[in-house]
């Protein structure tokens, strides 16, 4: 009898914790990397989500629609998903056909295999999805409320990938070219904010669902939705080119007061970056703002803004750096996109520079000399900005300083080449269709850009602040009475350098053969700080 008893205790102690627990740590997941041979053939082409949210239970349950080309025939189909997801049934043009789930990865096979060209597959699937830790840098659904006790929720994905939530090709190189839909299911009452542009809603008894749609090619962490008791603010603004352009912030209803200084900002904030790279780049769809409970993200056509509605003030006017930066990816990042997380300088970098180019347009000269100065003392120098090719997100953004780095790269690079070459390229680089929408870019592309503009190969520059982690060594050594040698001690191309000498500024060529200089004082290297320097007076 004994027996009897024990043997199903100690069996319900053993395997409940397996069965029902199940490991929830994301934390290696990391979007990009090597692309993998099974991937590499495949062209992703459009993306649907349909989810219903179920709130209180922490749940999503639907299916997803991934519309792609192979490149050549093969036996197997290869999609990525979190582990915490479980997939039920797997269609491709419209036949059941077999699949196994494994290490985050979804393998879908059949017996005839998949032929070259065009396959749609339809994936149910659903569960309990990643809860984010330290939105948005660790991402996953962020369940929250705001003040009034109403359901509130954000998606952040940028590390991890897409796959967080639904079924994708977890790779940077390849974006859906013909867009993605959203129809996503919440219960009445509540709105969802999304890419693209609102196609309906449709309220059936206690649920509503709302169908968004954008026709531009995204990144994968940008198809993302958010939940919440929000009002739709609305606007709208005539871009550099003339073309009208809805503006909508979804605003939480308790927030609503501020949605009109919001609003007034972004207008100002858009005019500052169409001057510098041009026309807003979505303007078929719109300029969307969506309020969320952790820090903002370069969410495509929807950015999220959460800053607690705090400014600063530059030159007079108010500034906030969470809205400004998170929109000037709408440029870099969304619109101008690194092909490799390896490169992700581009969009980062720029996009902080972006804001010290704002502080020069609000503040003068004098308030971007402050924000490029903070940018330089930030930086930390543990790695290079580009440490390789083929890197996971992981790999470039721990650790680099690819924004003040980046930013600072900017400063020095203008600086080389003067700003009459200088800012049309870098507008070129946002406007030419060979950079931009579904043509990605590499640090190399970058450096051919600005080589051919100057007329001259800077590759050896980009190669030095990109690659490397050391800074400009200068010496200054006194020969004699008011006389001095000017030493570029680890010289790897001629360089222009301002020196301050009697007061004046003189501007040398610096290279491998010492520059000798008469002053009164020891001469300044780069006194306004236009490189990242070390200076040895002798």
């Amino acid at each position: 009898m004994m027996k009897k008893i024990l043997i199903p205790i100690i069996c319900f102690l053993y395997f409940t914790p397996l069965a029902n627990a199940q490991n929830t740590d994301i934390s290696y997941l990391s979007s990009g990397g090597k692309l993998k041979p099974l991937q590499a053939i495949m062209d992703i082409r459009h993306y649907t989500i349909n989810l219903e949210v179920n709130i209180q239970d922490k749940t999503i349950e639907g299916n997803a629609i991934v519309t792609m080309i192979l490149s050549k025939n093969t036996d197997t189909i290869l999609l990525d998903l979190v582990h915490l997801l479980t997939v039920s049934k797997i269609k491709v043009n419209d036949k059941p056909v077999a699949f196994e789930q494994k290490d985050d990865k979804i393998y879908i096979t059949s017996n005839t295999g998949f032929k070259e060209g065009k396959q749609v597959v339809d994936i149910a699937y659903g569960g309990h999805p990643p809860i984010a830790v330290r939105p948005p840098w660790f991402g996953g659904f962020t369940w929250s409320k705001d003040r009034s006790g109403n359901d509130w929720v954000s998606i952040n994905c940028q590390k991890e990938g897409g796959r967080l939530y639904y079924p994708c090709k977890d790779h940077p190189s390849d974006e859906p070219n013909e867009g993605a839909e959203l129809n996503i299911t919440v219960p009445k009452g509540l709105s969802v904010a999304g890419p693209g542009l609102l196609q309906k809603v449709t309220v059936k008894k206690n649920k509503a669902t709302f169908s968004w749609k954008t026709n531009y090619t995204i990144s994968n962490y940008c198809i993302v939705f958010n939940i919440g008791k929000y009002v739709v603010a609305k606007d709208t603004y005539t871009t550099i080119n003339g073309h009208t352009v809805p503006i909508e912030y979804y605003v939480l209803e308790e927030d609503s007061a501020q949605a009109r200084k919001v609003i007034a900002t972004k207008i100002r904030d858009t005019k500052i970056l169409e001057k510098y790279f041009g026309e807003y780049p979505w303007y078929k769809e719109k300029i969307g703002i969506a309020e969320v409970p952790n820090s903002g993200m370069e969410h495509q056509t929807m950015i999220t803004f959460n800053n607690k509605f705090d400014y600063i003030t530059i030159g007079g006017s108010e500034y906030s750096a969470n809205l400004f930066h998170e929109y000037a990816h709408e440029w870099w990042a969304n619109k101008v996109t690194n092909k490799d997380w390896a490169h992700m300088w581009i969009q980062e970098g720029i996009a902080t520079y972006a804001e010290a180019l704002a502080y020069y347009e609000l503040g003068g000269q004098d308030a971007y000399n402050e924000i490029i100065a903070r940018h330089r003392t930030s930086i930390k120098f543990k790695k290079p900005m580009v440490g390789g090719e083929e890197l996971s997100e992981d790999e470039t953004y721990a650790g680099t300083d690819i924004y003040s780095k980046g930013s600072f790269f900017m400063h020095s690079l203008r600086y080389l080449i003067g700003d009459a070459i200088f800012f049309p390229t870098l507008k070129k680089l946002a406007t030419d269709p060979a950079y931009t929408y579904d043509n990605f870019v590499t640090s190399d592309d970058v450096e051919k850009l600005f080589s051919s503009a100057a007329g001259h190969s800077l590759k050896p520059f980009f190669d030095f602040y990109l690659r490397t982690t050391n800074v400009f060594e200068f010496s200054v050594k006194e020969i004699g009475y008011q006389q001095y040698k000017i030493t570029f001690s680890n010289c790897f191309m001629d360089l222009p350098v301002d020196i301050l000498i009697n007061g004046k500024i003189e501007k040398m060529i610096l290279g491998k053969e010492p520059v000798k200089v008469k002053s009164v004082l020891p001469p300044m290297i780069d006194p306004y700080g236009f490189y990242l320097k070390k200076v040895t007076i002798q």
